[in-house]
Parts: C-alpha cells; sequence; structure tokens
C-alpha cells in the first residue's frame, strides 16, 4: 500500500519541490499553504505522516501539531524550520514531533527521515483498527471488543470502519453520509442516526465504557466516556 503524505507549507516553490519529489518517490501527496487548510485536510483523510512548517499563516505550526496530536497520537510528524527556530524546535518535540528538518535542506536528507519515520507495516496490520478494547479487521470483516465478538450488516461495518480511521474526531453527518454512503445519496441525513443507535446497541450495550459519543449539534465522535453498564 502506498505510504500518504501531507505537506504542509505556505512557501508554494517548496510546497511544489517537495510534492514532485515526494511522489517521483511514489509517495502519495496533498498540499496544504495554510494552518487551517492543513488540519481540513488531516481530518478529511487518513495520513501515513506529515510534513509541517512552523511558520504558517491563520494558525502557527504548533498549534496545528498540538490539534493533530489531539486526534492522533501516533501519525508521524516532521517539522520543517528555519535556521533560528531553536525555542520552536524544541517546542515541537515537547508536543510529540517526531524530527525536524531544518530550512534550506538537502532533499536526500529529508527522503532519509521520511523513511525512517514510516516504520514497516504488515500485510496483517495495514488492515487491523484498534481503539480502547474494539478491534475491526478490514480484510476478515471481523469485529471485537474484548472477547465479544461483535456481528454487524456491511453498512454498519462500514460506518464503524470510517469512524476508526477517525477516532477522536467530531465527524457531522454530511461527512459520514458522504464517506458511507456516497456523494450521489440523496436521502434523509437522519439515516445517520438510525445506524449510530444500531452501532450502540451492538458495541457499547451493556459496557461501563462507551465509545460512539453524540456531539449535540454537530454529529458523532468515536471517544471513550466512562457509564454506568446498561441493562
Amino acid at each position: 500500500m502506498t505510504d500518504r503524505i501531507l505537506i504542509v507549507e505556505d512557501e508554494k516553490s517548496i510546497a511544489r519541490v517537495l510534492e514532485l519529489e515526494l511522489k517521483f518517490e511514489g509517495y502519495e501527496t496533498a498540499v496544504a499553504l495554510t494552518g487551517s487548510e492543513g488540519l481540513i485536510k488531516f481530518r478529511e483523510q487518513q495520513w501515513d505522516l506529515v510534513l509541517l512548517d512552523l511558520m504558517l499563516p491563520e494558525i502557527h505550526g504548533l498549534d496545528v501539531l498540538k490539534r493533530i496530536r489531539a486526534a492522533n497520537a501516533t501519525l508521524p510528524v516532521i517539522l520543517l524550520t528555519a535556521k533560528n527556530d531553536v525555542k520552536d524546535k524544541v517546542a515541537g518535540l515537547d508536543l510529540g514531533a517526531n524530527d525536524y528538518v531544518t530550512k534550506p535542506f538537502e532533499i536526500e536528507e529529508l527522503l532519509a527521515r521520511i523513511r525512517a519515520n514510516l516504520r514497516p507495516k504488515s500485510p496483517t496490520d495495514q488492515y487491523v483498527h484498534r481503539f480502547e478494547q474494539l478491534e475491526l479487521n478490514e480484510t476478515t470483516r471481523e469485529v471485537t471488543r474484548g472477547t465479544r465478538h461483535i456481528e454487524l450488516t456491511p453498512r454498519e461495518f462500514d460506518l464503524l470502519l470510517y469512524l476508526m480511521r477517525h477516532p477522536k474526531q467530531v465527524l457531522d453527518r454530511e461527512q459520514l453520509l458522504n464517506a458511507v454512503w456516497g456523494y450521489d445519496y440523496y436521502g434523509d441525513t437522519n439515516v445517520i442516526d438510525v445506524y449510530i443507535r444500531y452501532l450502540r446497541k451492538k458495541v457499547d450495550f451493556g459496557e461501563n465504557e462507551t465509545y460512539l459519543q453524540t456531539v449535540r449539534g454537530v454529529g458523532y465522535v468515536l471517544k471513550e466516556q466512562q457509564h454506568e453498564a446498561q441493562k
């Protein structure tokens, strides 16, 4: 499977060079020129690594990093920093960045750091998603919570898969509808609420911790919350 890299860099010439070099190396890429655009693209898709400039318009790179880490604790992030930004480098590493490269940099060095941070994935692990005690296997289409096997319909499975690909991210009904039902679906968005109820009965019922949370007026999020077990 091709690794996917998000480039968040406001200097168009640098962003273009990075995009071309990474595509030549066989990576899939997308470019964001501002901090806010970077966060939007980060939330819209699943990435294997982020190249993150610190001096970004709209939202500073350190704030972008904080939000990435709040949503995904393990995604490799390499900072692109100016030569004299020592404090920002330290702050970035403290906030969970995996590495940094100082501008101007040699592309060979950056490629080496990217390879080092993209840990090899076994064929099995690529398709297994885990959240707390919940595990979903795309290949076998099996879902378990702890030792309990959960039977899902194809649509329930696809909805849960999308939620597990975006843990701790609040997803609105339109996002879920487009991702699971497709952009050409013209039915009622309330179908999302119906299927979330179905999933809750199968995934959360009888558990002390619930995973499928409602964000009133917005949508849904896969996030652990302590409750008394439902009976």
